[in-house]
This record gives structure tokens, sequence and C-alpha cells, in this order.
């Protein structure tokens, strides 16, 4: 029994080596490993922006006054705003903030309406979700406009100071709403899966090509072993180019992490194996490069869209939100986000990873079955 457990092992590893040195040896491929990594991190570091559509909204209101439910009022008929939350107390705000119900949270004080009366400034706390950066920005500016035509019409009423009523914003988790400080932790998965899924889709295709595939079906080689052979190099490949993102994303963006390696490469390598085994069963019923290549490609984008990485998923229509459970990229995304700017720990992110083994566990045996049905 062991010395075939040690045969099997000899096997893949001979299998593997014989990957890896198919890609290193490829000039091209050599390039597509570590090439597009960096240059779409610098891109996206320095050029990449997203908008606001949509902003959930959490209300502290301690006042509970005419003019403060006024105000509320205003945010609620912009269309912009939807309140999720109705707060008793500060120590609710963290609550909402870390589950990412709400993007920013409302603090009206006790004495809003008397400070107002007294044409006084009357400090309205804004609590921002640093973490989607423009998306913050962008409702914070929202939230000033709606100010603005409140102090306006309040002068207009009741005459009083020229600013009576002025926003104090505090963004968490990316303190000055950075775009780079949500984007480029996402790049960490995104970037990795669009290389991992190329490499492992053209690794069959390109040998049935070149005619080294029949070769390997007359070896000992059983269809369960070719995939686990054909999957380990990219699944190593893919947490490498992880690697690369994450060093520039930390040390020439300074991006600082909160959040521990283990936990996030724990997340990124179930990440890694769930797109190997999309890139696989891609592979496997691919004739040849042209098709896996053609097969990729469709699919890069549509994951891409539907990751939440450039627009939230909460934004989406509902069907669509429903499309985004079978997108892998859509969990590894808010798991990266989630530990490298929050610090959470595994039990907070372990939802993410759920979805993730489902991912594999469906993908990975789908393409030892292709392969089997190759076989044949």
């Amino acid at each position: 029994m062991t010395g075939s457990m040690i045969e099997i092992f000899r096997r893949i590893a001979n299998l593997c080596r014989k990957e890896f040195l198919a890609v290193l040896k490829d000039p091209a491929s050599r390039a597509i490993l570590f090439v597009p990594a960096l240059m779409q991190t610098f891109l996206f570091g320095y050029a990449a922006t997203y908008d606001l559509t949509n902003v959930p909204y959490a209300l502290l209101d301690q006042s509970r006054s005419g003019a403060s439910t006024e105000l509320v009022a205003k945010l609620d008929s912009t269309g912009v705003f939807h309140r999720i939350a109705i707060l008793q107390s500060q120590t609710d705000i963290a609550r909402v903030i870390d589950s990412q119900q709400a993007l920013i949270v409302i603090q009206i004080g006790p004495r809003f309406e008397q400070q107002l009366s007294a044409a006084t400034t009357a400090p309205v706390q804004l609590i921002l979700d640093g973490r989607n950066s423009t998306t913050a920005g962008s409702a914070a500016g929202y939230v000033s406009s709606v100010v603005d035509a409140f102090n306006t019409e309040w002068r207009e009423r009741y005459g009083g100071a020229p600013e009576a009523l002025t926003i104090a914003s505090r963004a968490w988790y990316n303190p000055n709403l950075e775009t780079r400080w949500n984007l480029l932790p996402g790049m960490i998965a995104s970037l990795s899966m669009m290389q991992t899924l190329l490499l492992t889709a053209l690794s069959v295709a390109r040998e049935r090509e070149q005619g080294t595939f029949d070769q390997l079906l007359v070896t000992p080689l059983s269809p369960l072993e070719i995939m686990i052979g054909k999957a380990l190099p990219p699944i190593l490949i893919g947490l490498l180019q992880s690697t690369i993102v994450l060093l520039v994303t930390r040390f020439w963006f300074r991006v600082p992490m909160a959040g521990s390696l283990i936990t996030l490469y724990s997340g990124l390598a179930l990440f890694t194996m769930a797109s190997v085994g999309i890139g696989l069963s891609i592979s496997a019923v691919s004739a040849n490069m042209q098709q896996a290549m053609l097969y990729t490609f469709s699919l890069i984008m549509p994951m891409t869209l539907l990751s939440g990485l450039t627009t939230p998923v909460r934004n989406m229509p509902e069907f669509l939100q429903l499309a985004t459970l079978a997108n892998p990229l859509r969990f590894a995304i808010d798991l990266v986000q989630r530990v490298y700017l929050e610090g959470v720990g595994f039990s907070t992110v372990f939802p993410n990873l759920i979805p993730l083994l489902l991912i594999s566990g469906v993908t990975l045996p789908l393409a030892a079955w292709l392969f089997r049905n190759r076989l044949v």
C-alpha cells in the first residue's frame, strides 16, 4: 500500500515538473507570468476608479426633533440614500459598518434643533466606510449638497447663522478615501485569477495541438492523477502572482495591511483551487488553444464585472446578484479586502470560504470526469 502511494506521488510529481518546464521554457509563457500582473497592478493603482450608484445608510437620531426629521426626509427623498437601520446608541455603529450593511452612518446630536434655533453651529457626524473609498466620498458629497439645501431653507424660514448646520466626516479603514486602498487589495485576487485561468485552460489544449497529449494517455497516469498534476503548478503560480500584487500594494503604494497573512493565503489558496478547477474544465472540453482562449475570455469579463470589484454587488439587479453566487471572484475579493483593510480573523471570513469550497468541489471533480471521458 505504501509503495503504491509513493509511486502515485512520484508520477504526479513528474507530471508537475513537466508542466512547470512547459511554462518556464516558453518565453511567451514566462512573460504572461509576471508582466501582466505588474502592469495591471500599476494601471489600476494609478488610473482606475468607480462611481456612486446606491447608498445604504444607518441613522442615529439622538434629537428626534422636527428639524432632524426634516433633514432625514430630504436625504430619503433623493432616491440615492436608502435607510437600512435606525440605531439606538453609538455602540451600534460598528456593527452596521463592519458587516457592510451600511456605507455611511449619520449621527444627529441630542441638541440639534436647539442649536439651530439658537443660530449656533449644529454639527452632524457622518461616519463612512472607507473600504469603498470613491463611493464613500461621493456619498459624503451628496450629503453635503442636501445639507446646503437644508441650510438655505432654514435661513429663509427662521433666519440664523449663514451656515447653521455643518458636517463632520470620518472614514473608517481608509482615512483619506483613496481609491487604490479599496481597489488594489481586490486586485490581489482578480489579477491572479486572470492569469491562472488562462494558463490552466491552455494546458491540455496546447498538448492536443502539439500531439503530446496522446503520449500522456499511454502513461500509467490515471485521469485523476493527470488532473492533480495539471492543477498543482497553476495553483502555485497563482499564489506567486498574488504575492507579487500583494508586495506592490504594500510596499510600492504603501497601503497598510491590517490582517493576518495566514488567513489571507488560506482564502487565496481556496480561491485559486476554484479558478484552476474552472480552467481545467475549460481545457478538457476545448479541442485546441483557440477554443480554450475563446472560452476563457468569454468567462473572465463577466466574472470580473460580477465580482464587486468595480461596482458594488448590491447595486446590481436581483437576478445578477444571484448569478454572482456562482462566481468565486466575488467571495475572494470580499475576503481579501476585509482581511487586508479591516484585519478581520478567520471566523469572520469563513462564510466566504464555504462557496469557494463548493465551487472547487464541483469544478475539480468535473474536470476529472471530463478527462476520464476524453480517455475513453
